[in-house]
């Protein structure tokens, strides 16, 4: 073992630089019918208002890890594995001191947040800014902007949908998160190549029965 403490070329040790906490917040999106695409926000515990389900980072935690914990604890959700997004940084981002967040994003279909906590959660349209903690609205428009970007490219990546779908659901998924509606054709065609027939048809219903796609396996 190293008996001698890490010294830079500077001559400094670890402990004579700041140390800012860190914390994790995570912008959980799905699609509602009648708003489009929301957002989970959770009621904030000391203090006022509505915030992003978010902690700080214990000592030995990874922050995968907290990122679960304060979705368990603040929101009861369970069983989602958020990627992270950016490291917000601004030096007064937050009263309490200097603090960077870690923020993650998931993308669910709602059933996945069948088990939240109805009085201290609530889900918002993304179109609603203003109004929540700390910088969450630039947390959430950074979200926003990754999952539409993400979603201009391929089918429903984050599957929305099931494994097989109709081209017009897979259309109505795509309009609700890019917030407006798309040409049919033009649509088609961009997603054409990353689409495959199964062979079957929608079932039941009024109309003519529909072709049912998946995505191609690369996709």
């Amino acid at each position: 073992m190293d008996k001698h403490p890490y010294r830079d070329t500077s001559g400094k040790g670890l402990e004579d630089y700041p140390r800012p906490s860190v914390a994790v917040d995570t912008a959980v999106l799905t699609v509602d019918p009648d708003a489009g695409l929301v957002v989970l926000q959770v009621s904030r515990t000391r203090g006022r208002g509505w915030a992003l389900p978010g902690t700080f980072l214990h000592e030995g935690e990874l922050l995968a890890d907290a990122v679960r914990r304060s979705l368990a604890d603040k929101a009861d959700i369970h069983g989602l594995d958020p990627r992270q997004l950016h490291v917000f940084d601004a030096l007064k981002r937050d009263d309490r001191g200097r603090v960077l967040s870690v923020a993650h994003l998931a993308v669910v279909p709602a059933e996945r947040l069948a088990t939240r906590s109805v009085e201290t959660t609530r889900l918002v349209s993304t179109d609603v800014r203003g109004g929540l903690a700390f910088d969450h609205d630039d947390i959430i428009e950074l979200a926003v902007a990754d999952v539409r970007a993400r979603y201009e490219k391929s089918p429903d990546p984050d599957r929305l949908l099931g494994e097989t779908f109709s081209l017009r659901d897979l259309r109505l998924i795509h309009e609700a998160v890019a917030g407006h509606a798309l040409q049919r054709d033009n649509f088609r065609r961009a997603m054409a190549d990353q689409l495959e027939a199964t062979g079957d048809f929608t079932a039941g219903g009024r109309g003519r029965p529909a072709e049912l796609f998946r995505r191609t396996p690369s996709t």
